[in-house]
């Protein structure tokens, strides 16, 4: 691995040479910049790991930390109160560690997780090449001297590809530098370089906009969840079946964090004390059925009737008074559809905190700030992805002892978006889509009465004009109201009303109205972590 570390910066710097051969000396200079800028940001160099953990009884460690822990729960307010044995400069009030301990969690040369970048384009290529004999795999020197000379372009590819594939790879090279001791903003750029390199030599086709765009604003959204939620598996501390079984789980959640913790002997290490940063986490797993109407209504109509599962994820305590940074507080919600054929992924949608603030006006309780915004949905009616950055709120406000308020609203410009240009459902293998850009609005409310019933109601709202493809503005509309009234313990039985609505007026063309409803009913297992109490999010 040593001899990487001078070859990674030739291949670098040969690639600056071959670019000025070709005539292309300002792209040259200033790769060369980024290179040796990049140098400078990541310059903070520490040895190699050679941390030795203390002997001790680590299993009666692991039981008096635990035992403390079940006296640290939230108050009737919203969050525990400060304990005199957790220092808060370091821990949060739920004695976790506000961030990943450093002594144990180095941070690598900068050129050890571009190389990782490399490999992860590598092996991807390897798949496409051999494996599925794509012809988009078949490279060479031609192929990238036309890559170069041509210069970049929007491409065709399938809805899907572009708002889930790049992405997912894009979180991959964003945690070859998250897993090796850089921050969130300092793992974006190895992102942007990860693309760079498959744009202009993974692929024959010539680089696209909307590529590198998607694989590095959301692939840092997806990298970030998966590192997070991943530390909140991960505890170097046990040992055994526990420890297998969290090392699997860590790894299938974050692939490129357990490949690297495999090679720099994470994997097999003990130590006396938690090393990761955690927060609370509540989970919500949901299963049931679906019907998907094809009449033009708002209300029922007739249609296909299918299964589906969902998975909504609440990561951290939103209104826990501390300073905020990226995705100390996220949700992350994800809906599979069986039966729909090829369209199984129905939709992820997400959102982040970036920096912010917490405030109290009497009982409301807020955390406000700057959030970073995923949103893929792609089923029989529609297809939509969009890239959101802006700003939002999270309250929270007590009505009486058992009805809870929890409010959310946002507002966020649209750099990037795919919206599809056809009525109805799509089963076509190419781009039916067009590339716009503009704004979105959320707003979700959820009453809590006691534990018996939850009533909530969300709405998004988007305004996005297609800059590629047929010039239109268009105004998308999705309503959600839902009840859930609970069954016993954990269980409860709930039903969904989705409405989708859509008005498109075409430069070319006349104006489409169109409507369309969905009906779920399933049942919803509530996995609350016993330190946060209370459904701080819909």
């Amino acid at each position: 691995m040593t001899n990487l570390y001078f070859i990674i910066p030739a291949a670098v710097i040969s690639f600056a040479l071959v670019v000025y051969i070709i005539k292309k000396p300002k792209t040259a200079l200033l790769f060369l910049f980024i290179l040796f800028s990049s140098t400078y940001l990541f310059a903070q160099v520490t040895p190699v790991d050679t941390i030795k953990p203390g002997n001790g009884p680590v299993k009666d460690q692991l039981k008096q930390i635990k035992d403390a822990k079940k006296t640290i729960k939230d108050t009737t307010g919203n969050q525990p109160a400060k304990k005199p044995f957790i220092d808060t400069t370091i821990r949060n009030k739920y004695g976790d560690l506000l961030n990943d301990d450093p002594k144990y969690n180095l941070k690598y040369p900068f050129w050890k997780p571009l190389a990782g970048v490399m490999g992860v384009n590598l092996f991807t290529w390897s798949m496409d090449r051999f494996l599925l004999n794509e012809s988009f795999s078949h490279i060479g020197p031609t192929t990238w001297k036309n890559n170069l000379r041509q210069g970049w372009e929007w491409d065709d590819d399938r809805f899907g590809v572009n708002f889930v594939a790049h992405p997912y790879t894009g979180s991959m090279y964003f945690n070859q530098a998250r897993s090796q001791g850089y921050n969130y903003l300092q793992s974006v750029p190895f992102v942007a370089a990860g693309s760079l390199m498959w744009e202009y030599f993974g692929e024959n086709t010539r680089p696209s906009y909307n590529d590198i765009i998607n694989t590095t604003a959301n692939g840092a959204f997806l990298g970030e969840v998966f590192y997070r939620l991943s530390s909140n598996i991960l505890d170097d501390r046990t040992r055994g079946s526990e420890r297998v079984f969290r090392e699997v789980l860590g790894g299938l959640i974050d692939p490129v964090r357990g490949f690297n913790r495999l090679l720099e002997g994470k994997t097999f290490r003990r130590t006396t004390t938690d090393v990761y940063q955690k927060e609370p986490l509540n989970i919500t797993l949901a299963a049931g059925i679906h019907k998907i109407n094809v009449d033009n209504n708002t209300i029922l109509g007739n249609g296909p009737t299918n299964t589906l599962i969902s998975l909504q994820i609440d990561y951290g305590n939103p209104l826990e008074d501390r300073k905020r940074k990226p995705f100390d507080y996220f949700t992350f919600r994800t809906e599979f559809s069986f039966g729909s054929g090829r369209k199984i992924l129905d939709n992820v949608l997400g959102y982040g905190v970036l920096f912010g603030g917490n405030t109290h006006l009497g009982k409301l309780s807020m955390l406000y700030g700057a959030f970073q915004y995923y949103d893929y949905w792609d089923n029989m009616t529609f297809e939509l992805g969009t890239i959101g950055f802006g700003g939002g709120v999270v309250t929270k406000l007590p009505i009486t002892d058992d009805i809870i308020v929890f409010t959310t609203a946002h507002l966020a410009g649209v750099p990037l978006a795919g919206n599809s240009t056809r009525f109805g459902p799509d089963t076509s293998q190419v781009r039916d889509y067009t590339y716009n850009n503009g704004f979105e609005a959320k707003f979700a409310s959820t009453i809590n009465f006691g534990t018996y019933v939850t009533t909530s109601v969300e709405y998004y709202y988007y305004l996005l004009h297609a800059f590629y493809g047929p010039a239109s503005n268009n105004h998308i509309g999705i309503l959600k109201p839902k009840i859930t009234v609970h069954i016993v313990k954990n269980l409860s039985l709930g039903f969904e009303h989705f409405i989708y609505y859509d008005n498109r007026y075409i430069k070319t063309l006349p104006a489409i109205h169109s409507v369309r409803t969905e009906q779920k009913i399933f049942l919803s297992l509530y996995l609350e972590d016993p330190q946060r109490k209370g459904d701080y999010e819909q």
